[in-house]
């Protein structure tokens, strides 16, 4: 079963440092920057830039609203941009730069429209946050998405951390990146591509246990591949449109990892869950009961 996600557009200045932190929040799933509410139909990074076509700089933001509300997301967004300043953030300046928060269904208008009047009514400046529907919204050029991922030293407005979670301090770059930026690790490299030993593998943020060693089977594909994971219970699925490509990507039910995708071309008909072996971690079979109990003692 899919997950009922929702989307919201959140304009915030440079869209690089906004997609970059906003994409760091648990139960944010997917983000994509753009170019929002403008007057020209087919708008590039250069006409934008002249402030000439309407256009906000913009994140489209993809959550699950089981994990983190619109209000959460809302009071995070809140905190990294200068509400008072009209058409510029930091040393930007421009309308293309204006701060902005556009919704996509009805129902999410009134949460909007109630938390920045809570906040005006707490402020004696006024915000100029432009608020409403989303009317237009064209995906940037692919070298924007996911710009600071691919260049950590580039330009960014946004301290990065106030995402900051003790819950993924125990995490390695190449595991938060995995999980928590929905990344994908090089074909072949994964720990445990080539590994068949009987056991089971737990989410790596939070140990919840995901898929068992019976399930594994060589695929060849250069990732971990299982037929089915441990309980339908402890994975989501949702529909993935990134890279112009539409895929089912799996993610941990619990911690709200991304785990991979699952494709229909398993052994004998079954399903092949692709999954990054960063996501993961193994538990030999004469070690699980024992940790069962544990996690048991712990909850």
């Amino acid at each position: 079963m899919f997950t009922s996600l929702k989307v919201v557009y959140l304009a915030g200045g440079c869209f690089w440092g906004v997609e970059a932190f906003i994409s760091r929040l648990k139960g944010v799933n997917q983000t994509e920057v753009g170019y929002a509410n403008g007057r020209d139909l087919a708008p590039t990074y250069e006409k934008v830039c002249t402030g000439k076509t309407g256009h906000a700089e913009t994140v489209k933001v993809t959550y699950n609203p089981q994990i983190i509300s619109l209000e959460e997301i809302l009071n995070k967004f809140y905190i990294i941009i200068d509400p008072y300043s009209k058409n510029r953030q930091g040393s930007d300046i421009g309308t293309q730069y204006r701060k902005g928060v556009f919704w996509q269904e009805e129902s999410q208008r009134q949460t909007i429209l109630e938390f920045f009047a809570k906040k005006q009514s707490e402020n004696e400046r006024k915000i100029v946050v432009e608020v409403g529907p989303i009317s237009s919204f064209y995906p940037a050029e692919q070298y924007h998405q996911k710009y600071l991922e691919r260049n950590p030293q580039g330009y960014c407005h946004v301290d990065l951390s106030l995402t900051d979670d003790e819950e993924f301090k125990h995490l390695n770059k190449e595991q938060f990146e995995i999980t928590q930026l929905s990344m994908t690790e090089p074909a072949f490299s994964g720990e445990y591509d080539d590994f068949f030993e009987d056991g089971v593998y737990v989410d790596v943020v939070n140990g919840e246990i995901l898929f068992s060693s019976e399930d594994k089977f060589d695929s060849g594909c250069g990732w971990p591949a299982f037929s089915k994971p441990i309980s339908e219970d402890v994975i989501t699925k949702n529909r993935d449109f990134s890279y112009g490509t539409t895929r089912v990507e799996v993610r941990s039910a619990k911690s709200n990892s991304h785990l991979g995708h699952v494709f229909n071309d398993g052994p004998g008909g079954s399903k092949r869950y692709c999954i990054n072996s960063a996501a993961l971690k193994f538990i030999p079979q004469n070690e699980v009961e024992d940790y069962i109990k544990k996690r048991k003692g712990s909850n």
